[in-house]
């Protein structure tokens, strides 16, 4: 199994703290970023028509999309399982971990395209509407540890959906105690540590703002990750 993703792809994140959580062996292969992922990567541009991470193969299969990836890894491997048990608790973490990319991370994709024009109406709207989303996933968390009852994709997809809008200047705050103590519970699993933490060392090294919930992994940021190739 090979894994396509990027130094600061939040997607290529998503499907590598899955795979880790799944205790699978895969060889990660970083694309080299410069600017949108460029230049393109040939198995990136040949397997996906978007031309983005990550890609995901394994044997004669070649898949794209995150959320995509999540499937496949949940059939290829049911244990330990993380979608909830029952055609109703999966589809909510369904739903969560779709609202995660496709309408929280919507506005930080914004933020990022007005990163030269902060005090823009349209930024101040994208933090606004990110602010309420907070809300109601403070309002989940509020009688459980994890935003489908059980760790699943849905809480995958917003933590780095989440530790994304940091770096956009939108961040957690005491007004969401229980939003603040379950990224606390994300951020000290292994497979997100293993993650995030090459992430960490890439942002310092490309001197860009690292959100202050990661300060205690740029101590030890220089650990690489096993398997990792740059190509």
């Amino acid at each position: 199994m090979r894994i396509y993703s990027g130094p600061l792809s939040m997607f290529g994140a998503k499907a590598e703290i899955a795979a880790r959580e799944k205790g699978l062996n895969f060889e990660l292969i970083m694309v080299r970023f410069v600017s949108d992922y460029e230049p393109k990567h040939p198995e990136v541009v040949r397997i996906n028509p978007k031309q983005q991470v990550p890609v995901l193969v394994h044997g004669d299969l070649e898949i794209f999309d995150s959320t995509q990836i999540f499937e496949y890894l949940e059939d290829l491997k049911p244990v330990p399982a993380l979608w909830p048990s029952g055609p109703a608790a999966r589809a909510w973490a369904r739903i969560l971990e779709l609202k995660s990319d496709e309408v929280f991370f919507a506005h930080i994709i914004r933020l990022m395209n007005l990163r030269k024009n902060p005090d823009a109406a349209a930024a101040a709207a994208a933090k606004q509407v990110a602010l309420a989303y907070y809300r109601e996933m403070e309002a989940i968390l509020s009688d459980r540890r994890f935003l489908a009852g059980s760790f699943s994709y849905a809480d995958i997809a917003f933590y780095m959906a989440q530790l994304f809008a940091e770096r956009m200047g939108v961040p957690l705050d005491a007004t969401t105690p229980a939003l603040l103590r379950w990224r606390d519970a994300m951020s000290a699993r292994p497979a997100v540590r293993s993650v995030v933490r090459p992430m960490v060392k890439f942002l310092y090294s490309s001197k860009r703002p690292v959100p202050d919930f990661l300060a205690d992994l740029a101590g030890d940021a220089a650990a690489g990750r096993e398997g990792q190739r740059p190509v």
